[in-house]
């Protein structure tokens, strides 16, 4: 049978805004199986006795049936309630295709006619009432997909909905703000460990790693080191910033673009990163896969889900990551491991409850980077380190303790309770660049400038995070006019204490290194004495503390079903403190309280002329309260941001494939910054006021069948407008002005041998960027080129799939970002991308 390409008019789930036109699909489909004589299956042309390859896995029958929609181009018809909770065991090998649909319908109680042309019938075994023309069921027809969005059998790169915009799960493109999605399977076929490299999938993203560990980021041209967690602040004030995010226990990552505080409280004005974990499902699934590559890379990562109970009110998910590797970077490895068990328990069809645990624990070693000379980072090799093979194992570990309730009073009114306790440790010890600003990027030039002035620091910072919210969300109409509303309040609080001990600021006689003859082996002796010596004259305890309220309210108007308007505010509360001393209870008796207060409103407009098309616009503040204090010990006034913002967002193939185009002007007063100036690596400034515009198109889903992308484009313009110490018009750091990326993926359906390989690309590209605020210095441009291939196997109703992934296929030079927050200005915390770099991976879903 030759594969027609049929459009997916529905799965089972109308989309907002579309229910006429549904609905009148659903009236023709209906009528027309009146109409027309059903044929038995042995006359339809349909069944002919060709054989084909099918390859559909064990999963529920609605997306089975559309995996065979796909795989064979016939269309099914069918009443939504009648496969509703049901399996299907899946088919795999050479069937006609009447053998594939019967197996794939075993044990269903569901029969199925052929009508004319591609159209299949699906009904109970037993004998139907007839249908009249005022008697008909709701239809659906299901054609390329009918996936949820949390299947783990889902392999769509496009989301059409989100949550972090509006904490509802609001459409997008009836969402007047631009909102990216990550999915899992683009994780999947990009083989990502941390969510580092999934947001390289999302325009104006940019890492900004600390101590060479993924953990922070700059979005929209402003650092961002907070990151939430299915809603809630996952950790805390940002010390502790060590800890990283493992995408093992992910479903997807979503970005929402702009100013977030009306919704979440204090977050940069950039944007705001939302992590979805996954959660517990009632239907069976395993998974195990085992990941192997360069640099003595081990990885094992599981996932095993489904019901406790018969009647499914019970349900558990437990899935975790084991990670073992050495790095292209001398010196440096990590040996990572990631559980997450949760349960999910619904006592009713109204009221849920989930209980979750995510621990992570990682020993690692410390990056210091590479350095500048001059204007450039230095020609040394990428691989080499200035760290040292004596240096102690550095540790690092993370609990999320997560609770989530919600009630449904009615179809229309319910009430959310979320919350998140964050524990955070880090200790590290290792040598750094010397923090003396006499000598000019730290070489000494009586030697050549050949010798690294070096010594021996070391710091603990420990980070505890309370956070919850409560939210009640409603629809109604009044006066004609439909409302989705939500009023919460939310609070956090956390608490971070910070000491470190070592030499800190002058060079250590002896611990010299060359830079292009480096001699390594430092004695033991020297980190005793960094273990046991107070920086900083003794004033080396810092402790911090965030107590923050918040009160919001957000409601979305719907006209005509083509215009929608999003309102709502912010009011916020914030009492915030850091305090230093030389020990715990000097620096919690030296505590400074700041209170401030602030109103954030946020507004936009969508108008949808069509369904596939959505022109939007929103005006946007942010308020968030600077956690910090000058090298006088003053405390610095709290932050605010404003964005206005446009864009037009498309829906083409069906929903297939989805793009956003926007443009913004950003704004940031109060910008809190190091500042280098004084020899306290606390000690921060506020540069005055910032600045960045650009313009950003993302696209993500399928242009066919077969073929499957994702990928950006982003200009940044993003500069220093108002400074106090020399500064204005420079550069923001590691901002580049061009930036983007393009991946695509090849699926092979109906080619046999072939059936069941894949095949992708990527290109990742960024322009030159300066490497701190001062531009003394810049990053050169780059341009990543990545591919992958996989086999998807058929092992009965269990599937295996190899896959083999090649990062920097060219083997390209290039350095991703400097390092901020590493006790010495960027220039000498250059961190480079990796060099060509293969893995390979087996996994097994059952």
């Amino acid at each position: 049978m030759r594969n027609t390409e049929s459009p997916a008019i529905g799965t089972g789930k109308t989309p907002p805004g579309r229910s006429r036109g549904i609905k009148t699909l659903s009236l023709c489909f209906s009528l027309a199986a009146l109409a027309l004589p059903l044929p038995s299956q042995a006359d339809s042309t349909a069944v002919n006795g060709e054989t084909r390859a099918f390859s559909i896995a064990p999963q529920p029958l609605y997306a089975a049936l559309s995996a065979l929609a796909e795989q064979s181009g016939v269309q099914f018809v069918y009443n939504s309630e009648l496969v509703k909770g049901i399996d299907s065991p899946g088919v795999s090998g050479l069937y006609s295709l009447e053998a594939a649909l019967t197996r794939l319908l075993k044990g269903s109680g569901i029969s199925y006619q052929f009508n004319n042309g591609n159209t299949v019938k699906l009904e109970k075994n037993a004998v139907a009432e007839p249908l009249t023309a005022t008697t008909m069921p709701a239809v659906t027809v299901t054609g390329k997909s009918g996936y949820a969005d949390s299947d783990p059998y889902n392999p769509d790169y496009n989301r059409t909905s989100a949550s972090a915009a509006t904490k509802t799960d609001a459409p997008i493109m009836e969402t007047p703000v631009s909102i990216q999605v990550v999915p899992r399977a683009v994780m999947n076929d990009q083989k990502t460990t941390t969510i580092k490299d999934a947001l390289e999938n999302v325009s104006s993203i940019r890492p900004q790693s600390s101590l060479g560990l993924s953990n922070a980021y700059i979005v929209r041209g402003f650092r961002n080191g907070r990151v939430y967690r299915n809603g809630l602040v996952a950790n805390g004030l940002g010390i502790g910033e060590g800890a990283q995010f493992d995408s093992a226990n992910l479903e997807r990552v979503e970005v929402l673009k702009g100013p977030a505080a009306v919704l979440f409280g204090r977050i940069e004005p950039g944007g705001l990163i939302n992590l979805v974990t996954k959660k517990p499902r009632d239907e069976t699934y395993y998974s195990v896969e085992q990941r192997f590559g360069a640099y003595d890379f081990y990885r094992t990562e599981w996932d095993a889900t489904g019901p406790i109970t018969g009647d499914k009110s019970l349900s558990y998910r437990f899935s975790g990551a084991y990670q073992n590797n050495k790095s292209f970077r001398d010196f440096n490895f990590n040996d990572r491991v990631l559980v997450n068990p949760s349960v999910t328990w619904r006592p009713s069809d109204a009221t849920e409850m989930s209980l979750e645990v995510e621990a992570l624990h990682e020993d690692y070693q410390v990056d210091r980077g590479l350095f500048a000379i001059g204007n450039r980072p230095a020609p040394i090799p990428v691989s080499r380190s200035f760290i040292d093979p004596n240096d102690p194992v550095d540790t690092n570990s993370k609990v999320n303790l997560g609770f989530n309730l919600s009630h449904a009073f009615n179809d229309n009114w319910t009430l959310r309770n979320r919350f998140l306790a964050s524990f955070i440790y880090d200790k590290n010890i290792s040598v750094k660049p010397a923090n003396d600003f006499t000598v000019e990027q730290f070489l000494d030039p009586s030697t050549g400038n050949r010798h690294y002035a070096r010594n021996i620091f070391s710091q603990t910072s420990d980070n505890e995070t309370y956070t919850t919210n409560l939210d009640l969300t409603g629809k109604f109409d009044l006066m004609g006019v439909s409302h989705q509303t939500l009023i919460g309040v939310d609070y956090l609080r956390a608490v971070g204490s910070y000491e470190f001990y070592g030499n800190y600021q002058d060079p250590v006689p002896g611990l010299e290194i060359d830079i292009y003859n480096p001699q390594y082996g430092i004695d033991p002796a020297y980190y005793a004495d960094a273990l046991t010596t107070p920086s900083d004259g003794g004033a080396n305890h810092y402790l911090f503390r965030d107590d923050w309220y918040g009160a919001y309210f957000q409601d979305q108007i719907t006209l005509w079903d083509k215009v929608h308007i999003l309102g709502g505010g912010r009011y916020d509360w914030a009492r915030t403190g850091l305090g230093i001393g030389n020990s715990a209870s000097a620096a919690d008796a030296a505590l400074p309280s700041r209170r401030d207060e602030g109103f954030s409103p946020r507004v936009g407009l969508l108008y949808q002329p069509w369904p596939w098309a959505s022109i939007y616009g929103n005006w946007t503040t942010s308020f968030g309260a600077n956690n910090g204090i000058t090298a006088t010990g003053a405390t610095i006034n709290p932050e605010i941001g404003e964005q206005f913002e446009a864009g037009f967002k498309t829906e083409f193939f069906d929903q297939r494939l989805s793009t956003t185009l926007a443009y913004y002007h950003l704004t940031k007063e109060n910008l809190m910054t190091r500042d280098f100036n004084s020899p306290d690596p606390f000690a921060s400034a506020a540069i005055g006021k910032a600045r960045s515009q650009g313009i950003e198109l993302d696209m993500a889903g399928r242009l066919t069948n077969e073929i499957s992308i994702i990928g950006n484009y982003a200009f940044t313009d993003a500069r220093i407008t108002k400074d106090f110490s020399g500064l204005q018009g420079h550069r923001l750091n590691n901002v580049p002005e061009h930036s983007g990326s393009l991946w695509l993926k090849y699926d092979i359906h109906h080619y046999e041998p072939l059936n069941g390989l894949s095949f992708g690309l990527g290109l990742f590209a960024a322009g030159q960027r300066q490497g701190d605020n001062d531009n003394t210095f810049v990053l050169p441009g780059y341009a990543r080129l990545d591919a992958f291939a996989s086999y998807t196997y058929q092992l009965g109703k269990s599937r295996l799939i190899t896959q083999f992934n090649v990062r920097n296929l060219l083997d390209k030079t290039y350095y991703e970002s400097t390092d901020p927050f590493q006790n010495a200005p960027p220039r000498v915390g250059i961190y480079p991308g990796a060099p060509l770099t293969a893995m390979g991976s087996v996994r097994l879903e059952f």
